[in-house]
């Protein structure tokens, strides 16, 4: 009894003096590891060519992550890509980080969020480690560099955006990788939506595809078929590498959520779902997307639901989002994001949905309530870089007016 009284009282002083011995002794423990990492990540990773350069990239999976950095960085929020460049052309290249991931960190970044306390030595050998790992520019004429990128995390497939410059040269990729970590996961294991070749119906001119894309469904519906959903009030012509490609310029990434699979276009789910993400990682525009049965010189057609969530970029961001009725203010910042991104090719308007005045507002299925001028944004896109004069306005619908009758 003696003992045990003794022993309790004493515990609280023994606490934190056990405790500080424990962590100056953790803190001492890391080593750079000694496995080869690599050799993994370049057989599994996906790999692409154009003039003269292959590029070849992989995201790792948290055993690759141990093997290469030897501690756990899942607590970060970071997501490591591996990029390899083989440069077998006759000038010099660099890759630009931010055409990647706007909002990628930076290897010391990474390095600090994994530093002990009060053990300099080690927290100097992760700092050098992680900047050795992380890709270093610039990539010679016929060099091979690779290394790591840290990203944000994508589930299930990251689309990566990889942008090399060099003299009087920009050459851009776009791949679609597999987070090894959620393949077996049912909710990341669709793949994008594709139709037989016989079902799609290919329109060759402009004035045959704007007949037909004012044909597209005005709504989403419920899974019934029945109810009304949300408006579909934008139009992509072009391929999906290349739309992704610049809107992750505009910092928009892949993220489906439970609610978005109410609405249904052609009777399925979207196909995708992009996100931009806004201050402290809040969502701001969302863009739904279906694959639409029909094309344009053999360039596929995407039908886009394009909406913002009550209260914005404070809305909270784990519950489900009810649609802003504003939805014409959300279609053109979507498409003022597109003239930035360097993708846009061509612009137009056309019919869509019925007109809904201010005054009279449409409810949903999901109990959303909005207006619109009825109108339905046309995008194409191409994967060289734009600059805004380069963009074609077709005279289709006008660009200005309609505004003032959805605020009727």
């Amino acid at each position: 009894m003696t003992l045990r009284r003794f022993s309790l009282r004493w515990l609280p002083a023994l606490f934190p003096m056990t405790f500080l011995a424990w962590l100056l002794a953790g803190c001492s423990t890391w080593q750079p590891p000694t496995t080869d990492a690599v050799t993994a990540l370049r057989a599994r990773a996906e790999t692409t060519s154009k003039q003269g350069i292959t590029l070849r990239a992989a995201v790792l999976s948290q055993a690759d992550t141990d093997r290469m950095f030897g501690i756990d960085i899942r607590g970060t929020g970071v997501q490591p890509v591996w990029i390899e460049v083989e440069n077998a052309s006759e000038r010099s290249m660099i890759l630009l980080r931010t055409g990647t991931d706007p909002d990628y960190f930076s290897p010391l970044e990474v390095a600090w969020s994994v530093h002990s306390w009060f053990d300099r030595k080690s927290n100097a050998r992760l700092d050098e480690w992680f900047n050795r790992q992380g890709f270093r520019n610039p990539i010679p004429a016929g060099a091979t560099r690779s290394g790591v990128v840290f990203t944000n995390p994508s589930r299930g497939t990251k689309l990566l955006n990889v942008d090399l410059l060099g003299d009087q040269t920009l050459i851009a990729f776009t791949l679609f990788l597999s987070v090894p970590d959620d393949a077996s996961h049912p909710d990341f294991s669709r793949k994008l939506f594709a139709y037989p070749p016989a079902a799609v119906t290919d329109y060759p001119d402009l004035g045959s595809l704007r007949a037909a894309l004012e044909r597209l469904p005005c709504c989403a519906t419920d899974a019934a078929g029945q109810g009304v959903g949300e408006p579909l009030n934008g139009i992509v012509v072009g391929a999906v590498a290349d739309f992704s490609a610049a809107m992750i310029r505009r910092n928009y990434r892949r993220n489906q959520q439970d609610f978005d699979n109410a609405q249904r276009v052609f009777g399925r789910i979207p196909d995708a779902v992009l996100r931009k993400q806004a201050q402290a990682g809040a969502p701001a525009t969302w863009i739904r997307v279906w694959l639409a049965p029909i094309s344009y010189q053999g360039r596929p057609v995407y039908l886009l639901q394009v909406g913002r969530p009550v209260g914005g970029r404070f809305a909270a961001a784990d519950v489900a989002q009810l649609m802003h009725g504003d939805v014409d203010e959300a279609r053109n910042l979507m498409v003022q994001d597109c003239m930035y991104s360097e993708g846009l090719e061509k612009l137009a308007f056309v019919r869509g949905p019925t007109p809904v005045p201010l005054a009279q507002e449409r409810a949903t299925f999901s109990g959303a309530h909005y207006h619109t001028d009825g109108r339905r944004a046309v995008m194409f896109f191409v994967l060289r870089p734009l600059s805004l004069s380069d963009i074609d306005i077709l005279d289709w619908e006008p660009i200005v007016e309609g505004e003032s009758h959805a605020r009727e």
